[in-house]
């Protein structure tokens, strides 16, 4: 059973380096072709949920910035000023084909805290139940390493299962999963399908994401196990394509896609 062609609820994670410029600015072409291929998902009947990182990145383009502030009050005054960069651009885009979005920025004891994990549910389902896109993010400005989650890859994931999503989809600035490093190795080979998370593989996928920002290609494993632990699959996908999301709902093979605990298919 290919349950990205038959999935009704999805949730599309898309990251910094997808959502950016090396300089650090908003990719507006990029921008707008996701935009464009969310609203249609959602046209055809889909549900879609977007994981958008992007917001201390953004900060750093509007601010002039050279470089990310290390410190973590530089970290959070950049989401302060991107994060709102990044919601009017989301309204203007969904707005042009008529849909609304709503935003919801989470921290870690929010989803561990049974009481609000299940208001945050009720919120998801009524601004589905409305026909909102939701526009998730972590909530940069205020959020510490006590209550941080630390990666939009591992909150994706999280985001799917709270909300009974069928499948996660994650762009990334890499076509999949490979077999070594595709930038040093020229043997390196594209990984279509992955049914079982192991050491091995997670040696394999070591390493840290670009600096722009927080999350690697191990991350992205954590939450294809996460997701897969609740029968939810995965794909990753490059973000430089986003149509590349048609062929994946249409049951093509493209990208990486995580098929874990299948046996009662």
């Amino acid at each position: 059973m290919n349950r990205f062609a038959q999935a009704k609820r999805i949730v599309v994670k898309v990251g910094s380096s997808t959502l950016t410029h090396p300089s650090g600015g908003i990719n507006l072409r990029r921008m707008d072709e996701l935009v464009k291929v969310l609203a249609d998902v959602k046209n055809s009947g889909r549900e879609v949920i977007l994981v958008s990182s992007g917001a201390v990145a953004a900060g750093v383009g509007k601010l002039g910035l050279q470089t990310r502030p290390a410190d973590i009050p530089g970290k959070q005054a950049c989401a302060a000023v991107g994060q709102s960069e990044l919601m009017y651009l989301y309204d203007k885009g969904f707005g042009e084909y008529n849909h609304s979005i709503g935003q919801v920025l989470l921290t870690y004891d929010a989803i561990e805290h049974s009481d609000r994990r299940q208001n945050i549910h009720n919120t998801f389902e009524r601004l589905l139940e409305m026909g909102v896109v939701p526009v998730v993010n972590e909530n940069d400005t205020v959020s510490v390493d006590e209550i941080k989650i630390g990666d939009n890859d591992t909150l994706s994931a999280e985001v799917a299962v709270l909300t009974g999503a069928d499948v996660l989809i994650i762009f990334s600035d890499i076509d999949g999963l490979y077999t070594a490093n595709p930038a040093r190795d020229p043997d390196a080979r594209l990984v279509p399908l992955v049914t079982l998370i192991d050491e091995k593989l997670m040696a394999t996928a070591g390493g840290a994401g670009s600096n722009r920002g927080t999350g690697g290609m191990e991350t992205k494993l954590y939450a294809a196990a996460r997701a897969g632990s609740e029968g939810i699959d995965m794909a990753i996908l490059n973000g430089s394509r986003p149509r590349l999301l048609y062929d994946l709902l249409e049951g093509k093979e493209v990208g990486t896609r995580f098929e874990l605990n299948r046996q009662q298919d």
